[in-house]
């Protein structure tokens, strides 16, 4: 099949034809392993080949492809706009934070080290494990230790519960549909004082495109689906929770796409 991609047209006809080839089968297998959930399905596959495959990833080495040190790059760069945000408004020092999904703590450790006070988790004991490995490495390695050393817990999003000045989340709604996303959102906004902060992929019909792609052609490790979300039911979402928008950015690269929002509570007049 040839086709030219020059423009939107060309982008969706391809789309379209992509779309014929859905790979739901593939899926419908993967979830056979967990009856159907796709919390544990996630779960499962960021304790065993997802973790080897992200830690990488989100590491320092260099037996990573073109593709994962692209990715490695994009979400590097998402955590960078978050940092600036955080210190533009003031810093976090004794500022109470929930990073849910934290991964290896490419997010909840810098905000550890600036002084904040971090409760991390994440769905995977393994991902949890290596991202407090990695701060007590930080600070053997010589970071200044906070006043109240962070908290790192293997527990699904949630699961998490208490109150926090900022909830941050990150990278993490990718890998649920959009109705379980509203839920999410719902329980983070909860949580969060004062500053929700959260990414996702959102949905265009270019990114969408090469989601299907990548969804043809899935490498060993890729054993969980990637959803894209319009950037308008996720907000939509944020102000029924009474939350409003106040800043945006969106990371682009090669092979990592990322919509970052901050949003504020609205507090009464």
């Amino acid at each position: 099949m040839a086709l030219a991609v020059g423009s939107i047209a060309g982008v969706t006809a391809l789309a379209t034809a992509l779309i014929a080839a859905d790979p739901e089968k593939r899926r419908a297998e993967q979830m056979k392993e967990t009856g159907g959930d796709e919390l544990e399905a996630v779960k499962k596959y960021f304790n065993t080949s997802g973790f080897e495959r992200w830690n990488k990833i989100y590491g320092e080495t260099d037996e990573v492809n073109k593709v994962q040190l692209d990715i490695r790059n994009g979400h590097a760069q998402t955590v960078e706009k978050v940092l600036k945000w955080v210190d533009e408004e003031g810093g976090v020092e004794n500022v109470t934070v929930c990073d849910a999904g934290c991964g290896t703590g490419s997010l909840a450790i810098p905000l550890a080290l600036r002084g904040a006070s971090v409760s991390a988790s994440d769905i995977s004991s393994a991902m949890a494990g290596e991202a407090e490995r990695r701060y007590t490495a930080a600070v053997s390695a010589g970071a200044k230790a906070p006043a109240t050393a962070p908290v790192f817990e293997a527990k699904d999003l949630e699961s998490c519960s208490g109150k926090y000045n900022t909830v941050t989340c990150l990278d993490v709604m990718i890998h649920y549909p959009q109705d379980k996303v509203d839920d999410m959102i719902s329980h983070l906004a909860g949580l969060a004082d004062d500053r929700l902060i959260i990414s996702f992929a959102p949905y265009t019909v270019q990114y969408a495109l090469l989601k299907r792609i990548g969804e043809l052609f899935p490498g060993p490790s890729k054993a969980t689906r990637a959803y894209l979300h319009a950037e308008s039911d996720v907000e939509a979402t944020l102000k029924r929770c009474g939350f409003e928008v106040v800043k945006r950015e969106m990371t682009a690269t090669s092979f990592y796409f990322s919509r970052l929002l901050e949003a504020k509570r609205v507090r009464a007049a």
